[in-house]
């Protein structure tokens, strides 16, 4: 027995190290090809004769490619990540190990440039929403430069007329963090940072350079203005305005978004106005003496703050939440001033 172990030891050694050997070789290939401009394909995967490949792209093993799919030039599929449906990837786009992108269904799903798809990902499948019915058109539009991070799902729309040709679900340089879920209809804005574990229900819109904590919750058709801050843990079911920040269940306005503003350049006289008018509206000294109606019309015909652009941007945000098919603003405290 001691004489067949000996035996054994240094076959197991020799397999591991040829098993390690050739996985050195196959990603020396990868990596060396796609410098020179031409692509390699591991011989465990997937593509099928009429996926379109473009130059210098690297697709690892187990991977699988439909015969619908466009990679652009210098794509990397990792191990095991899948590309399925009428899908279309711009260059320079990176499916790390496990993501899936795109479905076997009526529609398309498209992805801008520069992208990374995180591991075990899922982007551009069916919808969750009961209304669909198979056979119908759906799609899922994406700029450049995201990064949508481990876990997350991103669902495409649910029917075909909520899709338009100038619209991308996804805009540009959004990071998604992981866990998160963008359902059906949804349209993303630019410049976006959801944290762990976001979760947005169908037919949500958030504008630009919006900042979510974690474990933020979205109720359908909720409107997400830019330069909006949500708190970690909130439930909003109703429109967060411009340049606000919400939190708690549900979300409640708490002041404005100063930290995001500095940081995205807004200068101090602008912020100044916004404090201004945004006390003058929701934290007026005699909360008898008007409404909320009458607040906003003298805050929009004050001399001084009508004239300021980032003030009459806020007050037209809040105006927009109150017209048909929307849901009002965020519930706000009858703060006073004094």
């Amino acid at each position: 027995m001691n004489s067949l172990l000996k035996c054994r030891r240094p076959l197991s050694s020799s397999l591991t190290s040829l098993s390690l050997q050739r996985l050195s070789t196959t990603l020396h290939y990868v990596f060396e090809e796609k410098k020179e401009g031409t692509s390699f394909i591991h011989p465990t995967a997937i593509v099928h004769p009429n996926a379109v490949i473009g130059q210098g792209v690297s697709v690892g093993p187990l991977c699988t490619i439909g015969p619908s799919a466009k990679l652009g030039n210098g794509c990397q599929m990792h191990p095991s990540s899948h590309i399925f449906g009428n899908t279309e990837l711009g260059s320079h786009c990176v499916l790390m190990t496990g993501a899936v992108v795109g479905d076997d269904l009526p529609g398309h799903t498209v992805i801008g440039c520069n992208n990374i798809i995180g591991h075990h990902a899922v982007v551009g499948i069916k919808c969750q929403d009961m209304k669909y019915k198979l056979g119908d058109e759906c799609f899922l539009d994406v700029g450049d430069n995201n990064e949508i991070r481990e876990f997350t799902s991103i669902h495409r729309s649910s029917k075909s007329r909520d899709r338009t040709l100038s619209d991308q679900v996804i805009g540009d340089n959004n990071l998604i963090m992981g866990s998160c879920h963008i359902a059906h209809d949804c349209k993303i804005g630019n410049n976006n940072i959801f944290a762990n574990s976001t979760l947005l229900a169908g037919h949500v819109i958030v504008e630009d350079y919006v900042h979510t904590g974690g474990a933020t919750v979205v109720h359908q058709f909720c409107y997400i203005s830019s330069f909006s801050f949500i708190g970690g843990g909130s439930v909003v079911s109703q429109d967060v305005p411009k340049y606000m920040m919400v939190s708690g269940d549900r979300a409640e306005l708490r002041g404005l978004n100063f930290e995001g503003l500095r940081r995205c350049g807004f200068q101090v006289t602008e912020i100044k106005s916004l404090k201004t008018a945004y006390r003058k509206i929701f934290m007026p000294s005699n909360t008898n003496s008007m409404g909320f109606d009458e607040r906003l019309y003298e805050v929009e015909h004050n001399e001084d703050l009508g004239s300021v652009p980032a003030v009459c941007s806020m007050l037209q945000s809040i105006r927009d939440s109150f017209t048909e098919n929307r849901r009002g603003i965020c519930k706000f405290r009858q703060w006073s001033s004094s």
